[in-house]
């Protein structure tokens, strides 16, 4: 099975490869693009263990020279400091403008690369090669990169789109499970935001918790779907002017619990998770959509075997007070994705703090 993808921008369109064994054909995939032939591998040190070897293999046939740069794994790494080293290594190996940064890797190794492309010599060229689920269905699409704050997430960075993003599910094999989970919460998310077939498929399926209770059928149309929902979005609008916003959905609460329990308890898509079951409770309590919905999505999440309460330790007012940092707040006001309807959502300013507060303690019992 295999599904190409464009990425239509005026400026920077580009393809999805996705098909089962694409990354021992990442070499001549870049080369058909005539990028220069030096190539800095982005990676962590397990994620170059089980697939660095390929990758090299493929790039070095292919007439590249590569050299590697690993970052820790982790969350708490995605930091300027971090981007130093990796520009250090860019300086020690002399890459040039014509020359690639490849990430290999999930979510934080594609943004962290992606960020260090566009200012490094002011960009160079950047592939993503996604290891984790969560990050071939979103991280890799759509040219955010970013590093984050120390009072915010993803607080610093650019839009730099890839010039290709290369997609193997074969990788999600070694995934592990809570990883694999993680990626299911973003994959509801395009459910509940755009595709409605998409939610249905999702609501047929036994279980969603594991990889290997997938039918691969299925497993290739959620990343091919999934891509296709960011990628019709992204292409209507690259730098989130308006629409490209209803890919927070479940992001706003969920940046703010990420990051006030350190981005160690609770990884990326537990937290939006927990996010998108508090934007469906703000929702009903708004009249905006049914509590029916509300239960189905509440449904698959739990399906997925992913979170749907707020931490018992975690202070309500402290979470309240991180939204007013986030990078949605416009005119002082925090902007919410609310749902209407399975495949619909709309972007909303209008939640009192007093509607906030309740909302957060109901999921807090």
């Amino acid at each position: 099975m295999e599904s190409a993808i464009r990425v239509n921008l005026p400026e920077s369109a580009y393809e999805i490869a996705i098909a089962p064994g694409n990354l021992e054909r990442l070499g001549p995939m870049m080369a058909q693009l005539k990028l220069g032939k030096q190539v800095l591998l982005v990676s962590n040190a397990a994620i170059l263990r089980r697939y660095g070897e390929s990758a090299i293999a493929s790039l070095e046939a292919a007439g590249f020279t590569v050299a590697t740069h690993l970052f820790p794994p982790g969350e708490r790494y995605k930091t300027l400091a971090s981007i130093q080293k990796l520009y250090d290594t860019a300086l020690e190996h002399r890459l040039e403008r014509s020359s690639t940064m490849v990430a290999l890797g999930g979510g934080v190794v594609g943004d962290m690369t992606g960020f260090a492309a566009a200012t490094w010599l002011r960009g160079v060229n950047f592939v993503q090669v996604p290891t984790s689920l969560l990050a071939m269905i979103d991280a890799s699409i759509g040219g955010k990169t970013g590093v984050n704050h120390p009072r915010g997430k993803n607080l610093i960075g650019a839009f730099y789109q890839p010039k290709l993003v290369v997609i193997d599910p074969n990788v999600l094999q070694t995934l592990p499970t809570r990883e694999f989970r993680a990626g299911m919460a973003e994959v509801i998310k395009y459910g509940i935001i755009w595709d409605a077939d998409l939610f249905s498929k999702l609501e047929a399926s036994p279980r969603l918790d594991q990889l290997r209770y997938l039918d691969p059928g299925l497993l290739q149309t959620i990343i091919t779907r999934s891509c296709q929902a960011k990628a019709d979005v992204v292409g209507q609008d690259e730098k989130e002017a308006g629409l490209r916003a209803i890919l927070n959905y479940g992001h706003t609460i969920g940046h703010a619990v990420e990051s006030l329990t350190g981005y160690r308890l609770v990884n990326h898509g537990e937290a939006v998770a927990i996010g998108m079951v508090a934007a469906g409770q703000l929702a009903v309590e708004m009249g905006l959509w049914s509590a029916e919905c509300q239960a189905r999505q509440l449904g698959s999440i739990q399906k997925a075997n992913l979170p749907t309460q707020i931490p018992s330790f975690l202070d309500l007012d402290a979470i309240a007070d991180t939204l007013s940092t986030d990078k949605k707040v416009q005119a002082g006001q925090v902007r919410f994705i609310l749902p209407k309807d399975i495949g619909e959502v709309i972007i909303s300013d209008r939640v009192s703090r007093d509607t906030l507060k309740q909302v957060l303690a109901q999921m807090q019992a």
